[in-house]
């Protein structure tokens, strides 16, 4: 049993936010049912990088273990089948602008009258009201906005995007938060009600130690490369042999980190004994650090470090975190058998319970894979009906 068995999610999002969430859940034991426009899908589908067979790698990182199910939302006939589907549903994702699913009589009113029960989250990139409400945005748009992207960089270089769609899979995460404590909430109430959650607020609620800065010292927190505004030394230097070494280290860390790298002139000087002083001598201190660790090659470091409990983290690639000892002893890499791709790598979702063997990663469905099969089980439909349908391009 995993903790999700027996909940349905019907999903109307595409591309990466809504898609994620709905995986992660797909992940956790529910039965996810993503509604895709016939003939294209899931516009990630299309996306870099592709594969031998056509698919995408894009739209397998975010829709694993999913039942795909082609309808056009634009027919009378595709919104009745949308309807009936939401009608046996635990919870409903949807990522369309403001109005879009109320103009298929699919908003949460309509539906909610059908299943009080229904856990609605409208996931969107400004949220159901604000100046803002009928712009579109991408990832990085979020970033930009909400001052993450200037957060982001060196001092001296150009505003930059963070590595991975941060955005995009922090609001991910938020969907699922909602759609938990959505069910939670039903369990105590009995009815559901509507999640109206906006990946900026998403964004500006990742600003909280910035904010802390502004609202404390009503200071604008600059870039500041891989430093830490607020302890010293956190930063990556650069060893012997090109290689980066990310040290971060608190009070109780200081002493020993000065013996390991030979700074014991920095070690007898009492000013800098606390966060306090070093911070106020930052320059000074980053300095020496930065001398020493350049005479010592990263790996050799790191392990000196890590045996007086001195917190350090080699600056890896993705390739090589992926390939770490410990990444693999974790079981995050798994695999799932596609029936046109073949055996294909994919990162599990990181959440163990109680020591529950979780099953490898779910296959991304073929568009429209399941079609047939979800409407004849949730809702009845025989072979002939389901043939009108497809003639008619309905599904």
């Amino acid at each position: 049993m995993r903790p999700l068995d027996g909940i349905t999610v019907v999903e109307f999002s595409r591309v990466l936010a809504g898609p994620f969430a709905t995986q992660i859940l797909a992940d956790l034991g529910a039965d996810v049912i993503k509604i895709e426009r016939p003939g294209g899908g899931d516009e990630s589908r299309s996306f870099e990088p592709r594969l031998p067979g056509g698919e995408s790698a894009y739209f397998f990182a975010f829709n694993r273990g999913k039942r795909s199910v082609t309808l056009n939302l634009r027919t009378t006939r595709g919104q009745e089948i949308a309807r009936g589907l939401a009608a046996g549903a635990d919870v409903l994702v949807e990522n369309f602008m403001p109005g879009t699913m109320d103009k298929y009589g699919l908003g949460y009113e309509a539906l909610a009258t059908l299943n009080p029960g229904l856990v609605y989250i409208s996931s969107t990139g400004f949220g159901q009201s604000g100046p803002y409400a009928d712009r579109k945005g991408y990832d990085t748009v979020f970033q930009a906005l909400s001052g993450i992207m200037s957060l982001t960089g060196h001092p001296d270089t150009p505003p930059a995007k963070v590595g991975i769609p941060v955005s995009d899979m922090t609001s991910g995460l938020w969907i699922v938060i909602s759609a938990l404590t959505g069910l939670l909430e039903r369990k105590n109430s009995g009815r559901g009600g509507h999640v109206d959650l906006a990946m900026m607020d998403v964004q500006a609620s990742l600003l909280a130690l910035a904010a802390a800065r502004i609202f404390a010292l009503d200071e604008d927190p600059g870039r500041t490369g891989t430093a830490h505004l607020g302890r010293v030394p956190s930063s990556a230097f650069e060893c012997a042999d090109g290689g980066w070494l990310h040290i971060s280290a608190s009070d109780q860390h200081w002493k020993p980190l000065c013996e390991v790298l030979g700074l014991g002139e920095l070690a007898a000087d009492p000013a800098l004994d606390a966060n306090e002083g070093r911070i106020a001598q930052r320059e000074r201190v980053t300095a020496a650090l930065a001398a020493a660790v350049a005479r010592r090659p990263r790996d050799e470091l790191a392990v000196a470090l890590r045996a007086v409990d001195v917190p350090a983290g080699e600056v890896k690639t993705a390739r090589e975190a992926l390939a770490d000892p410990h990444t693999i002893a974790r079981g995050m890499v798994g695999h799932f058998d596609h029936p046109t791709e073949g055996r294909f790598s994919a990162l599990r979702t990181p959440l163990r319970l109680d020591e529950t063997e979780y099953p490898e990663p779910g296959v991304p469905p073929l568009l429209g894979a399941d079609t047939e099969e979800v409407l004849a089980e949730r809702l009845g439909l025989d072979h002939d009906e389901l043939a009108r349908l497809r003639e008619e391009g309905t599904i």
